[in-house]
């Protein structure tokens, strides 16, 4: 009987083709589970030249933003605003979430100074809701 759903409508790739895939999605992004186990290794004092990037407004940032993350908005990225990094950094970069691009825009930018760029899937959302990994947060006076 034959199988007429969209899972199986386009055959499957073949397993060199699935693997080469695979190998390129993994090497340009990154999840919010494996940053925040950098983080803290990091902080045994394994530090591997590594930068969490927050490329959403810098208001976003000073409202909730990963812990250990600089903020540069991506329309800030370019060659001097990179001048002070070692080549050999990898910047890991976010935004607010799937629906958002900034991250993607960033990660063109940086590669395109020659710099390796790893995007976390899920931005500060999965980051912040989801997994519930610490935050800076500003505290308004309304909070207070």
């Amino acid at each position: 009987m034959p199988n007429n759903t969209n899972t199986f409508f386009y055959p499957a790739a073949p397993a060199q083709q699935a693997n080469h895939f695979f190998a390129a999605k993994l090497a340009c992004e990154t999840d919010c589970s494996d940053v925040y186990a950098h983080i803290k290794e990091n902080s045994k004092g394994n530090n591997k030249n590594v930068i969490l990037l927050d490329v959403r407004s810098a208001e976003a940032f000073d409202k909730s933003h990963a812990i250990t993350a600089v903020s540069m908005p991506h329309s800030e990225i370019n060659s001097e605003s990179f001048a002070k990094y070692a080549k050999d950094t990898l910047f890991v970069v976010y935004c607010w979430g799937p629906g958002c691009n900034g991250a993607s825009r960033a990660g063109l930018k940086i590669s395109a100074l020659g710099f390796a760029v790893k995007e976390m899937i899920g931005g500060i959302h999965y980051w912040e809701d989801f997994e519930r990994y610490p935050v800076n947060r500003r505290v308004t006076e309304v909070q207070q």
